[in-house]
C-alpha cells in the first residue's frame, strides 16, 4: 500500500469511527429527549443536529470539517427512519435545520482551523440557548395561532347553510403539501347545525395509527357555527393542537356566498421561528380545503 493509499485509507477509517460516534451520540439523545417528552422542542431539532456536527467537526484526516459535516449528516438523515422512528415527513422538515447548523459549524470551523477547540466551545454557548427553546413554558414562545381562508361559492347562503350541515366531505383530492406524507381524512360522521351536534373525522395514512378528531357544534347563529374540538387521537395531534373552527357565510346576492373558514389552535413543535411558517401554511390549506369539500353544494365546485 503506497502513501497515498494509506493517508486515503486513514482518512476513511477515522470518517467511519466519528461517524459511528456522531450517530450514537444522536440515537442516545433522541432516546433521552423522547423518555423525557422533549421530542416537539429545540432540543431535538437543533441541540442534537448542533452535537453530530461538533463531533464531526472533530474528524482527524478530514478535508475540511464542512464536507465532514454534510457527508455525516446526510448518512445520519438516511438512517434515521428505522434508527430512531421518525416518519419520512418529520426528516423532510427538519433536514433543513440539520444542515443549516450544520453548514454554520462547519464554515466557522474551517475558517478558524488554528483556534478550532475555542471556536467550538463558543458555538456551543451559542447553540445551547436555541437548543432548550419549548422545554417548559418559561422557554416557549406564544403558541395560539389563527388562520384562515375565504372563498366566493356559486351558491345561495342557505344552500351553503345546508352543505356545512352535512357530514363533511373527504374525498376532495387534498394539496400536495397535505400529501406529503400527513395523515389524510378518510371518513367523516355527523350532521347538523345545532348546539351539539357532533362531527367525526378519522385520520389514517402516512405516520403513526389512525386516529379521530372529534368536534361539536358549540354556537350557532343565521350566517355562522363555530366548532369545538372534544378530542384528537389522530397524529396530528403531535405537531398541533386543535382548538375550534369557525365558519362564516355572507350572501353577496342570489348565486354567489363569500365563505371565511377560520382555525384556531396550539404550535407544539419548536423552534418557533421555523416550524411557526410551515404550520401555519398548512392550516391554511387545511381552511381553504374545507370551504371547498363542505361549504358547496354538491357539483359546484370551485377551481
Amino acid at each position: 500500500m503506497t502513501d497515498g493509499e494509506r493517508k486515503k485509507f486513514d482518512g476513511a477509517r477515522w470518517m467511519l469511527i466519528f461517524l459511528i460516534l456522531a450517530v450514537s451520540a444522536g440515537t442516545v439523545m433522541y432516546k433521552l429527549t423522547v423518555r423525557e417528552h422533549l421530542e416537539q422542542t429545540s432540543l431535538l431539532f437543533v441541540g442534537i443536529p448542533a452535537i453530530l456536527a461538533i463531533i464531526l467537526a472533530l474528524t482527524p484526516k478530514a478535508k475540511t470539517a464542512l464536507g465532514a459535516i454534510l457527508k455525516g449528516l446526510t448518512v445520519a438523515l438516511l438512517l434515521s427512519a428505522p434508527l430512531l422512528g421518525e416518519g419520512f415527513i418529520c426528516i423532510v422538515m427538519a433536514s433543513p435545520i440539520f444542515y443549516g447548523v450544520g453548514i454554520l459549524i462547519g464554515v466557522l470551523v474551517d475558517e478558524n482551523r488554528k483556534y478550532r477547540q475555542t471556536t467550538l466551545s463558543c458555538l456551543v454557548l451559542v447553540l445551547l440557548p436555541m437548543s432548550i427553546e419549548g422545554g417548559s413554558p418559561v422557554l416557549s414562545f406564544n403558541r395560539e395561532e389563527t388562520v384562515q381562508a375565504s372563498r366566493i361559492i356559486n351558491a345561495s347562503a342557505e344552500q351553503v347553510e345546508l352543505a356545512i350541515s352535512r357530514s363533511p366531505h373527504t374525498d376532495l383530492p387534498l394539496p400536495l403539501y397535505l400529501r406529503m406524507g400527513f395523515p389524510r381524512p378518510t371518513e367523516a360522521k355527523g350532521e347538523g347545525l345545532q348546539v351539539g351536534a357532533p362531527r367525526s373525522i378519522r385520520f389514517a395514512g402516512g405516520e403513526g395509527c389512525p386516529g379521530d378528531l372529534m368536534l361539536k357544534v358549540e354556537e350557532f347563529r343565521p350566517g355562522y357555527v363555530r366548532f369545538h374540538v372534544i378530542s384528537d387521537r389522530s397524529k396530528i395531534a403531535h405537531w398541533l393542537d386543535w382548538k375550534s373552527s369557525e365558519v362564516e357565510w355572507i350572501e353577496l346576492d342570489s348565486d354567489h356566498t363569500r365563505v371565511t373558514w377560520k382555525l384556531h389552535f396550539q404550535r407544539r413543535l419548536d423552534p418557533a421561528w421555523y416550524f411557526r411558517p410551515w404550520e401555519r401554511y398548512a392550516t391554511e390549506l387545511a381552511a381553504d380545503y374545507l370551504i371547498r369539500s363542505n361549504a358547496n353544494p354538491a357539483g359546484s365546485w370551485p377551481e
